[in-house]
C-alpha cells in the first residue's frame, strides 16, 4: 500500500479527488494513461503505474486538452473547497475558494466581471482596471506595457473584508479615528483579499512549462499589498518537466503532484534512480509536495 486507508478528513478527500479524476479527466486509452507524453516511453510507463495505484482500471478514450484542463481545475477547486475550509480554527475568516469563469459564489460576490482583468477585483490588484482603460486608450502606453499586467489565475483563494462588528466582537478595537486605511475593514471600503492563485496543469510540456513561471512573476510585479499564495497544482508523470517548474528562485512558492506518494513509489519499482533523485531534490528543497499538504500551507 502506497497510502494508508485513514478515515481521517483530508485522507478522505483524497481519495474522493482522486476517484473524481478517474472519473472525469483521467483516462486508459489504449493502454496509455491520458496525463502521459505517448512519445515518451518512461512517462507512459510511470503515468500507467500511478494510475494503477490510484484505481484507474477501465478503458476510455482520452479528453481533449482543454476539457482534460477544465476537470482538473474543477476537481481540483472541489478538493481545496472540501480541505481548506475545514481549517477555519486555524485560519479564521470569511473565505471563498473560485474556479475562474464558474458561476458558483462569482453572482454572490458583489463584483462586476465584465472589465478585462478578473484579477482586478481583488485589492491587491484593483489598480490594474486603470491600468488596462489607460492602454485601452492609448495604443503608445499598450505597446510600451505589452500584456504584463494581465493575470488570469485558475483557481483563487480569497477572504472577504470584516464588518466593525466583527471586528470589535470581543471588546472595541475599531472606531472611526483609527484603523481607516487598513484593507480588512469593510467600512473602509476596499476589496475582498486575495490569498492565493492557484494554477493548474494537467501536464507540463516543454512549449509551455515557464508558462507557470510568467504568470507567478505577473502576480508577484504588479501586486500592491500583501503578495498572495502561488501556487501549481499538477499531474505531469516525468519529473524532470516537474523539475522544470518546481526547482528555481522561488517565483513560485511549491507545486502540488496529485499523487506524490504514488509517483515516488513508482519511480523506485522501475529502477530510475534518476527520476529518484530528482524527486528527492525537489521534496526535500520544499519544492513539490503532495496535494494533501495544500490546504495545511493555504492556512500559514
Amino acid at each position: 500500500m502506497i497510502t494508508s486507508q485513514s478515515n481521517v478528513r483530508f485522507a478522505v478527500e483524497r481519495r474522493a479527488f482522486h476517484a473524481a479524476l478517474i472519473k472525469n479527466v483521467l483516462r486508459l486509452d489504449a493502454g496509455v494513461a491520458s496525463n502521459a507524453d505517448k512519445g515518451n516511453k518512461t512517462s507512459k510507463e510511470i503515468a500507467l503505474s500511478i494510475a494503477t495505484l490510484i484505481g484507474l482500471e477501465v478503458q476510455g478514450t482520452k479528453l481533449a486538452g482543454q476539457t482534460a484542463g477544465n476537470q482538473f481545475e474543477a476537481e481540483t477547486a472541489t478538493f481545496v473547497r472540501q480541505t481548506f475550509l475545514k481549517l477555519n480554527h486555524l485560519r479564521p475568516g470569511h473565505w471563498v475558494i473560485n474556479k475562474i469563469g464558474e458561476a458558483e459564489n462569482e453572482e454572490s460576490s458583489g463584483f462586476d466581471h465584465q472589465g478585462v482583468n478578473k484579477i482586478a477585483k481583488f485589492e491587491q490588484y484593483k489598480h490594474l482596471i486603470a491600468i488596462a482603460e489607460a492602454a485601452k486608450q492609448n495604443p503608445e502606453l499598450a505597446a510600451s506595457l505589452g500584456s504584463d499586467y494581465l493575470i488570469k489565475p485558475d483557481i483563487v483563494v480569497y477572504r472577504r473584508l470584516e464588518s466593525d462588528d466583527q471586528i470589535n466582537l470581543n471588546e472595541s478595537l475599531v472606531d472611526g479615528t483609527v484603523a481607516r486605511l487598513s484593507s480588512l475593514r469593510q467600512s473602509n471600503g476596499g476589496a475582498p483579499l486575495l490569498h492565493a492563485s492557484i494554477s493548474c496543469k494537467w501536464t507540463i510540456r516543454s512549449d509551455r512549462s515557464q508558462n507557470s513561471r510568467s504568470e507567478a512573476l505577473n502576480l508577484i510585479r504588479n501586486r500592491r499589498g500583501k503578495l498572495p499564495h502561488v501556487v501549481v497544482v499538477t499531474g505531469e508523470p516525468l519529473p524532470s518537466r516537474l523539475a522544470s517548474v518546481a526547482l528555481g528562485s522561488g517565483d513560485i512558492d511549491c507545486v502540488y503532484h496529485f499523487a506524490l506518494p504514488e509517483l515516488q513509489h513508482t519511480v523506485r519499482h522501475l529502477g530510475l534512480g534518476d527520476s529518484e533523485e530528482a524527486l528527492d531534490i525537489m521534496v526535500k528543497g520544499k519544492r513539490l509536495k503532495d496535494i494533501s499538504d495544500l490546504p495545511l500551507d493555504l492556512a500559514v
